[in-house]
């Protein structure tokens, strides 16, 4: 147990039976009455922002979390299965901690899983991959005008939009925290 005092900005807290990252840390001292701290915390697990005043000696408990690289092997139901860049050991994370960016996770890459006391917390996956186009349909000639896209289909089974010049069998460059297009890959 710490006290409010010592909270900084990018701490984990179990804050109400919760864990949450503390987003903001105001320390307030007023003309009259005694100082507190005004956090704002984002819950991991549904991302809701909570605003919370907190005395300067109120106890809180500041989570230990270990994060580590880890290289994405392979999908089980709604798992991921992931293994420890060091120790080869393996574990199974939700796929809904991904997030969005689940969908462009391709066999081999390496991902960042945070847990704490043993239980995946959170997980990032890189935020850009390059991925083979698998099916697009061909440019047509004269159709040039100025930011023109066209669907396409990525060895992951995901459509994106890309430019007219792209090719069935080119790589490009995703960002996977939109699905937006980035570049070609040579």
């Amino acid at each position: 147990m710490a006290k409010a005092s010592e909270i900084k900005t990018g701490n984990i807290l179990r804050y109400n039976g919760e864990l949450v990252t503390v987003d903001e840390i105001v320390h307030r001292t007023p003309g009259k009455g005694g100082a507190f701290y005004i956090g704002k915390f984002r819950n991991i697990k549904t991302s809701k922002t909570v605003e919370a005043r907190l005395g300067t000696d109120e106890q809180v408990e500041i989570c230990r979390v270990e994060t580590s690289d880890y290289q994405y092997l392979y999908e089980e139901g709604d798992y991921f299965v992931v293994m420890d860049n060091t120790s080869f050991e393996q574990f199974s994370i939700e796929k809904t901690l991904f997030g969005s960016a689940a969908k462009f996770l391709k066999e081999g890459m390496n991902v960042i899983v945070s847990f704490e006391s043993e239980e995946p917390i959170m997980a990032q996956a890189p935020t850009n991959v390059e991925l083979e186009i698998v099916y697009t349909e061909p440019a047509v000639k004269g159709d040039t005008s100025t930011n023109a896209l066209k669907n396409a289909t990525v060895e992951t089974g995901i459509e994106i939009k890309v430019p007219l010049f792209v090719n069935q069998g080119d790589k490009v460059r995703v960002d996977t925290r939109t699905g937006d297009y980035i570049e070609r890959v040579k």
